[in-house]
């Protein structure tokens, strides 16, 4: 079976445990996108530590959860995001001002909206938690 989508597969995966109360979960899926999404969900404190496994069958992630994430998920479609209009999007798929991140990739690599916005560049929106 092929996945379209594996990193809306982990964060689905993600947000279903965290509801029903789990404290870690291991993916079956493992990709450089995937680990810099959980990087940067770690860095903000919505998941604890991460440890990427590096098997024969391919690579995993055990993510240890810490309680703290509402709600998670990626934005389809991807879009194309300026710097002037990250506020509209932030209004859109976050919940209330400076509650939450969105996930832009950029042409200076993955980072939150905040990030995007002090350095004045756009790109395309990932996901989002909060």
């Amino acid at each position: 079976m092929s996945l379209n989508d594996t990193l809306a597969t982990v964060l689905s995966q993600i947000d279903n445990a965290v509801h029903v109360g789990k404290s870690s979960i291991t993916t079956k899926h493992g990709s450089k996108q995937i680990k810099t999404v959980l990087s940067i969900m770690h860095d903000k404190g919505y998941i604890g530590n991460y440890e990427e496994v590096i098997d024969s069958k391919g690579n995993y992630f055990v993510v240890s959860l810490i309680g703290s994430l509402n709600k998670c998920g990626v934005v389809k479609p991807r879009f194309s995001v300026k710097a002037d209009q990250l506020e509209r999007y932030e209004k859109q798929f976050l919940p209330a001002r400076d509650f939450g991140v969105l996930i832009i990739s950029t042409n200076q690599g993955m980072m939150s909206h905040i990030e995007a916005k002090e350095k004045g560049i756009g790109g395309r929106l990932i996901s989002y938690c909060y």
